[in-house]
């Protein structure tokens, strides 16, 4: 979600005339988006901040815009006074209060007026960033900003706001745009994507968004991210199953396999419940890859309930599973109910262990694929080699000396592990 606002400050920034520096010294505008979905993550934007107080003394005419979850939706006093050489704060997802703030300033000669801006963002017209054009392969599209459930341990729903639903009309257009400029894959974000539509009455639900989208002309991969369990609709699945364009690999976070452990995360399903949805997703959409969140360490979580988590991912097997170590986030339930009482050193142990069980789970599944023929979409090349996806998401790398960006190629797998694989390419022509 944060590279998606991004990308959409950079375009804004280059419509109003503005063009990418290369060092934060020699910029006009600086913007520091943040993520404080854990602690780790807010430590570095504090420390970026401090760091920009000394380009701020040796330009004052710099613009610094603090933008993202650390301003959040409901003021920024407090930032305000601890970071004063900060011009702009911006909330998540808005690029507006810059927008406003450079417009204001009669000193700059702007292309663009702020009202154009806007309009031009409201309306999906997306222009990427210049050094993005006709390079970038993949791109994020939100569809549902904020977010209204509330799990105890997550600050999103206090710094992103209330769940609300973008726009078919907009979506489809910013798509559209994005596919002119190059852009061969697609990624609709919300924070709980499959409650697309849940916010407006007579709105479509993103298994219809799903159909729409992928009937954009030159659009060749769609995917969603990320999903909650108990939104997970057999239409959903059927769309996916269904539809050659919308890749079968479904990002449905468990958290924890514990019942108790799930109740006090707010979570409202159960180990049975997940593991279920699981089975009826294999079921739905045979060639699927299943990814998955854990959070370890979460306040109260025992051994033996953390063998609970440890169990379910050995049984079910699945392709990806992204870990956290549980960090308090101040305003969250669990931070004024619940106390952290896992040892760090316990939630690292717990962490390694869920990271060596992957590694061998996911090498295993990867090593079925050694021989065998998959589609992969090409995004850059990397030290000398092309870098690209299967369709299950799965990271591939060839070595071509054609130009690869961009295309959809039968590739057969000659090395497999964990984390990626390498394969090469059969007679290609380059075109």
């Amino acid at each position: 979600m944060n590279a998606a606002d991004s990308q959409r400050v950079a375009s804004s920034l280059e419509r109003m005339g503005f063009r990418s520096a290369e060092k934060p010294g020699q910029a006009d505008v600086i913007v520091l988006n943040t993520c404080v979905v854990r602690q780790s993550a807010e430590d570095r934007a504090h420390g970026y901040l401090t760091s920009l107080l000394l380009h701020k003394r040796n330009n004052p005419d710099l613009v610094i815009n603090l933008m993202g979850c650390m301003v959040g939706v409901k003021g920024t006093d407090h930032l305000a006074k601890r970071y004063p050489h900060v011009d702009v704060f911006s909330p998540p997802s808005d690029p507006g209060p810059l927008i406003a703030h450079l417009s204001q300033d009669e000193s700059r000669q702007l292309d663009q007026s702020e009202v154009e801006v806007r309009n031009a963002l409201l309306d999906g017209d997306l222009v990427l960033p210049a050094e993005q054009q006709q390079s970038l392969v993949s791109a994020y599209v939100p569809i549902v900003l904020g977010c209204s459930h509330a799990c105890t341990y997550c600050i999103i729903p206090y710094r992103r706001g209330v769940e609300i639903s973008r726009p078919v009309g907009v979506i489809v257009q910013e798509v559209r745009r994005l596919v002119e400029q190059g852009v061969k894959e697609i990624t609709l974000l919300g924070q709980i994507v499959d409650r697309y539509g849940k916010d407006i009455s007579d709105g479509p639900n993103l298994a219809q968004l799903l159909k729409i989208v992928s009937d954009v002309e030159g659009l060749k991969r769609l995917r969603f991210l990320t999903s909650h369990p108990n939104w997970m609709t057999d239409e959903l699945l059927a769309v996916v199953a269904e539809n050659p364009v919308i890749m079968p690999h479904i990002e449905v976070p468990v958290q924890a396999g514990n019942d108790e452990v799930l109740a006090n995360m707010k979570r409202e399903y159960t180990n049975a419940d997940y593991r279920a949805l699981i089975a009826r997703i294999r079921e739905m959409i045979p060639n699927v890859s299943i990814g998955t969140d854990i959070i370890v360490g979460f306040p109260g979580e025992t051994q033996a309930q953390f063998m609970d988590t440890y169990n379910l991912l050995e049984d079910l097997r699945l392709d990806v599973a992204h870990l956290a170590r549980y960090s308090t986030r101040p305003g969250t339930v669990a931070d004024r109910r619940m106390e952290d009482d896992v040892p760090d050193e316990e939630k690292w142990r717990r962490y390694r262990l869920l990271e060596d069980q992957q590694a061998r789970i996911v090498g295993e599944i990867n090593a079925k694929l050694l021989g065998e023929t998959v589609s992969v979409l090409f995004e850059d090349q990397v030290k000398g080699r092309w870098r690209g996806r299967t369709e299950n998401t799965k990271l591939v790398f060839v070595e071509s000396e054609l130009n690869l960006r961009g295309k959809v190629e039968d590739v057969q797998i000659t090395w497999t592990g964990p984390w990626s694989m390498q394969g090469r390419t059969f007679d290609l022509v380059d075109y």
